[in-house]
């Protein structure tokens, strides 16, 4: 149809297309908003909403008290620890000089040695009763740290078991809450479908067409993409039933318009041609010349062929001859093209203006 359209028309058409699709841009941009800032209308949720606070909060307390023991525990194993490597290096080094001493004193044989021997085997037994006492405390900061880990984690679990049973009430809150947000996006998408439907099929020719179209732009949008990353695992059930039901709707539609058209077309081929000419709209039947189809059956005719004045299928005339200057013209034509002269029979029922 764009052929049989002035250039001037051709231009605003584009122009009113692309306010359709400004338009339709800003409303999806604010539904987008919308629909993202609907979660907001729910509190949000917290594990410890579902928590006895005032248990949770003591073992919470009594948990960082077992940690911090843990901790003084560890340090003090540590302590404890070097101070028996210690204990039991100078053991070890006072052992190996004693023995040297003594393997020494068995080739001399001297009896003067014998007070050193006491007091070395004393001061022996000195260091090795320092590293029993060493690896005693040792012993106990191991015992301490293993109570303090074992006190921490038995705490610990109990509060797991607390958060546990509080999760599970929280998933369940979650679940109702995501319900009802997906309720609220759907009353608001779901709306907006049905309008434009009836939009489409009452306002889509109108003067302000292009915020039709945009509004049903935006519609279709806003539910079968914006609504899309806010389904639950039950939501695709719903866009797909609306669909099915939205196809199920246009095309019951189309099926009843088509039959409409095919029983008006047929009504239409039993009219006179003159009469038949005179209902088709001018710029329609351009377009459908322009397409080499019949304006009246619009079925595929040879408008090369100079041959064909009449439609072989309807008979409707699509060329005659000028009354002024015996041109062929095209029957549909307001004037002449060859002298200028305005046609004899025009269609829609308006005179051509010269």
């Amino acid at each position: 149809m764009s052929k049989s359209l002035r250039l001037s028309e051709k231009w605003f058409r584009r122009g009113l297309w692309l306010v359709a699709f400004v338009f339709a841009g800003f409303l999806i941009g604010l539904g987008g908003t919308i629909v993202g800032d609907l979660p907001k209308v729910e509190a949000p949720l917290q594990l410890d909403d579902f928590l006895d606070r005032p248990a949770a909060q003591a073992l919470r307390e009594q948990v960082r008290a077992a940690r911090k023991a843990e901790q003084d525990a560890q340090t003090a194993l540590e302590q404890a620890s070097l101070q028996r490597s210690k204990a039991a290096s100078e053991s070890r080094a006072e052992r190996e000089t004693y023995s040297n001493w003594l393997s020494t004193r068995s080739v001399t044989q001297r009896s003067d040695q014998d007070p050193e021997l006491i007091r070395r085997t004393q001061q022996l037994d000195a260091l090795k009763q320092v590293e029993v006492t060493a690896q005693r405390a040792l012993e106990q900061q191991q015992q301490a740290a293993l109570d303090a880990r074992q006190s921490a984690a038995a705490i610990q679990d109990r509060i797991g078991e607390m958060e546990y049973g509080a999760q599970q009430r929280l998933n369940a809150e979650r679940r109702k809450v995501e319900l009802r947000v997906f309720l609220y996006r759907l009353a608001l998408t779901l709306p907006l479908l049905a309008i434009a439907g009836w939009l489409f099929v009452k306002k889509r020719k109108s003067t302000y067409w292009p915020f039709v179209w945009g509004f049903i732009f935006f519609a279709l949008f806003a539910f079968f993409v914006e609504l899309v990353p806010y389904l639950p695992s039950y939501g695709g059930y719903v866009r797909y039933v609306v669909g099915i039901g939205i196809t199920a709707v246009v095309g019951r539609y189309a099926i009843l318009a088509l039959n409409r058209y095919l029983e008006r077309q047929k009504l239409a081929e039993t009219l006179p041609d003159q009469e038949r000419r005179k209902e088709l709209d001018y710029d329609l039947a351009l377009a459908r010349l322009a397409k080499s189809v019949c304006p009246g059956c619009e079925r595929p005719v040879d408008l090369k062929n100079d041959k064909i004045d009449f439609c072989p299928h309807c008979g409707i005339g699509l060329f005659d001859r000028c009354g002024a200057c015996s041109t062929r013209k095209s029957a549909f034509a307001h004037f002449c093209h060859a002298c200028g002269t305005r046609a004899r029979l025009h269609l829609g029922g308006k005179e051509p203006q010269a």
